[in-house]
């Protein structure tokens, strides 16, 4: 089977993702995100100017929005990769100085962190990336990404919990009131 074949089959073919809520339901889950990004955003520009360290944490926001249930988007994976690559990014910013090297180092070894704890996040590869290439004015930026990777924390678990009632919402049969 040819390449483009099996590309194309792929795509007309469903995928295991999560189940649809119907447009009020994904409206919810998409707003969740959305303000919780909006007030890290806030907090971040009272307490900091660098906006950019923090970019990668509104792709995790999303793909918790995505699919809250797949282990990628689990507080453990979110926490271990974002913490790990925030920190071996600032590591490297401060031991080689910002450039293309400390950042290949810091993508290196966030994967490979990243790999041998089984918390695969995507998002984390940036974050090394961006505290590598700057790491902004020091610890004080890597302890308010501790506590913007906090607030995202609190996200999975509003997700999983509004996601869990609209599940029993809409399970429930309706009685008719008399």
């Amino acid at each position: 089977m040819s390449d483009s074949r099996s590309l194309a089959n792929a795509a007309d073919t469903p995928g295991p993702g999560r189940p649809r809520l119907g447009r009020k339901g994904e409206l919810l889950l998409a707003l969740l995100p959305t303000v919780t990004v909006l007030l890290m955003l806030w907090l971040l520009e009272l307490l900091s100017n660098q906006r950019l360290l923090f970019a990668s944490l509104a792709s995790s926001a999303f793909l918790i929005y995505l699919d809250p249930q797949h282990p990628t988007n689990s507080t453990r994976t979110l926490v271990l990769s974002q913490l790990g690559a925030a920190s071996i990014g600032f590591a490297l910013h401060a031991w080689v100085g910002p450039g293309y090297v400390g950042a290949a180092a810091a993508m290196v070894l966030t994967i490979g962190l990243m790999i041998g704890l089984d918390a695969m996040h995507p998002p984390a590869v940036a974050t090394a990336l961006n505290f590598a290439f700057r790491a902004g004015s020091g610890e004080g930026n890597l302890l308010l990404f501790g506590l913007a990777v906090g607030l995202v924390v609190v996200l999975v678990i509003v997700q999983r919990g509004t996601v869990y009632l609209l599940k029993r919402l809409s399970s429930r049969p309706v009685v008719p009131v008399t």
